[in-house]
């Protein structure tokens, strides 16, 4: 194994599973599963690499900057560029102008969100862990797109405090939210949805993204878009793979809101 991983070292990483970051990821799902962290300094690390590699003010640099990190240096869990272009097509489409992010992580799929948002698009996004929101906003700002994203530490299930703030402090209402991207914890999606739901913010033609429906799954969220077809959803299924390699196969779900 060990010679499998060098070797496939010096060929350039083609092989995700034999890359020593992959592996320091997986012996790490425990600590990110609590803390959305692999432990190891890769999401700091990406940080200074976006800000040394990337020309300041340049979104497009910044998105490259990353993706280069995750193809040469570390494994990431962000959407990826495969997958980061349906994301880009579903909000050119859209043209949105309020949006919400379940999952910041690094900030990655918020930069590409960003890009493609009309001018007076403001892009929420709500990030579990306040170390991961801190390396995010630094990417932002050096990309020149920090003040158009607004990230919110919390999740909407923490007693109401964080559906509280967008609604009190960044004026979510009734039918106002046009975009939404699912991208943090999978058995979320659905409980996350139905918070959205319940507060009515959503109207008809709101589109919700969701990431990773096929890998790692989120099945109780795949049968209830599949169940409300055509009744209050629309969906189209993207099929792709999983970020940064070509082996596993993965799923975006597209969906609109029809209305109650």
């Amino acid at each position: 194994m060990g010679l499998a991983v060098v070797a496939n070292e010096l060929a350039g990483k083609p092989i995700l599973f034999l890359r020593w970051s992959y592996l320091r990821f997986l012996m790490g799902l425990r600590r990110m599963g609590a803390t959305w962290q692999v432990g190891d300094g890769r999401e700091t690390a990406l940080a200074d690499h976006v800000c040394r590699h990337a020309l300041p003010g340049d979104v497009d640099e910044a998105i490259r900057a990353v993706d280069e990190y995750c193809y040469r240096k570390r494994y990431l869990i962000n959407v990826g560029d495969e997958k980061g272009r349906l994301l880009d097509r579903a909000v050119t489409a859209a043209r949105p102008h309020q949006l919400l992010e379940l999952g910041t992580y690094c900030g990655y799929s918020a930069l590409r969100i960003a890009r493609m948002m009309p001018a007076d698009a403001v892009l929420y996004s709500i990030e579990f862990n306040p170390a991961n929101a801190a390396v995010a906003r630094r990417i932002w700002d050096h990309a020149g797109v920090g003040d158009r994203i607004v990230v919110i530490v919390g999740t909407l299930d923490d007693d109401g405090q964080t559906i509280a703030a967008l609604r009190d402090r960044h004026r979510f209402a009734e039918g106002t939210l046009d975009f939404v991207f699912l991208d943090h914890e999978k058995s979320a999606y659905l409980p996350d949805l139905r918070r959205i739901l319940n507060q009515g913010w959503l109207h008809q033609g709101s589109v919700v993204v969701a990431d990773n429906i096929a890998y790692p799954g989120a099945p109780e969220y795949r049968t209830f878009m599949r169940d409300r077809e055509g009744l209050d959803w629309r969906t189209y299924e993207h099929h792709a793979h999983a970020e940064y390699q070509r082996l596993i196969k993965d799923t975006v779900f597209e969906s609109t809101y029809l209305g109650r």
